[in-house]
């Protein structure tokens, strides 16, 4: 247990470092813009790029792994939005965003840094594929519901273009796409490139669990909403089981990809949900408020999975 603590305490600690800093502070939101600029677009697409760059490229294609992993998430992504629908009888857009936040975790500041601290460089790829593909769903479907919802008032095809535009244009894919190609052609960047891109990967995951405590701090939560047991669950419990099951039942992955697989399904609702709360004007507030109590509840629920998984106690196949 205490490899375990560990592994994670500093890591949840550099979350809580941001939280208690923006306390203390008390800087302006926007004083966190160039932080998150500088992660997005330049430290985590380096470490994408200079991970799968330097992997054989036969490891880059492994559909049924994307294929299981996807439907995972999007299996948790329907019984919520299922559930929501049929007890509460919310809208679509509301609905859609409380969805998201029992199935849309927070793969890309948590989930590179944890995945590669607990299981090395070989997780990289496994967080990679799944990081781009689940991403790429996202940016399709949300707009189509608010766009059912009557949210999104655009013509179909000036959506179409701009979903086909959020894609294709994310530093995170566009790193991925990048570092694929040079995995395929086996191209090496110039050391002096290199080295910077070592320099601005190493930042990656520091300056992201950090800035990711900030951000917390900055969103208050003024109550608890009643649908936070049914998301904390779902996001934190029954996704990670969900993934577990469906990979295992495929088979024929390593140790490594399949708990990387698992412990990205483990994390906390992303950051992500509360941008596209605000951007469509719904669930603000319980947005927020799931980010927040979902991140502080995964302290113990990760912590649980990896010394479950450290420990041996989790076969790396269900169905041998």
């Amino acid at each position: 247990m205490s490899n375990v603590l560990g592994l994670v305490l500093p890591f949840f600690g550099l979350i809580f470092l941001g939280f208690f800093v923006a306390r203390i502070t008390r800087q302006p939101v926007g004083a966190l813009g160039w932080m998150n600029t500088f992660i997005v677009y330049v430290a985590l697409p380096s470490l994408f790029f200079q991970l799968l760059a330097k992997t054989p490229f036969d490891k880059l294609t492994e559909w049924t792994f994307i294929l299981g992993s996807v439907l995972s998430t999007y299996f948790i992504f329907v019984l919520m939005f299922l559930g929501s629908w049929a007890i509460e009888r919310s809208n679509i857009a509301e609905t859609t965003i409380k969805s998201l936040a029992a199935a849309y975790g927070n793969i890309g500041y948590m989930g590179p840094g944890l995945a590669l601290l607990v299981f090395g460089p070989e997780a990289a790829v496994p967080v990679a594929l799944i990081f781009c593909f689940e991403n790429i769903l996202h940016f399709a479907i949300v707009p189509l519901m608010m766009a059912l919802s009557g949210s999104e008032k655009q013509p179909p095809l000036q959506l179409a273009l701009g979903v086909m535009r959020k894609i294709a244009l994310h530093p995170f894919i566009i790193a991925t796409a990048v570092g694929v190609l040079a995995a395929y052609f086996r191209i090496s960047p110039p050391l002096p490139l290199e080295r910077l891109l070592v320099y601005l990967s190493a930042a990656a995951a520091p300056c992201a669990l950090f800035a990711m405590g900030v951000t917390l701090a900055l969103r208050p939560l003024k109550r608890v909403p009643r649908e936070m047991g049914p998301i904390a669950f779902l996001k934190l419990i029954l996704h990670p089981i969900v993934c577990y099951v469906v990979l295992s039942w495929i088979g024929g992955f390593s140790d490594v990809w399949l708990f990387s697989a698992v412990l990205l399904a483990a994390l906390p609702t992303a950051t992500n949900v509360f941008v596209l709360a605000q951007q469509y004007h719904v669930w603000v507030e319980r947005a927020s408020a799931s980010v927040l109590l979902t991140t502080c509840f995964s302290v113990v629920t990760v912590t649980g999975l990896l010394y479950l998984i450290k420990g041996g106690m989790l076969p790396a196949d269900l169905f041998p």
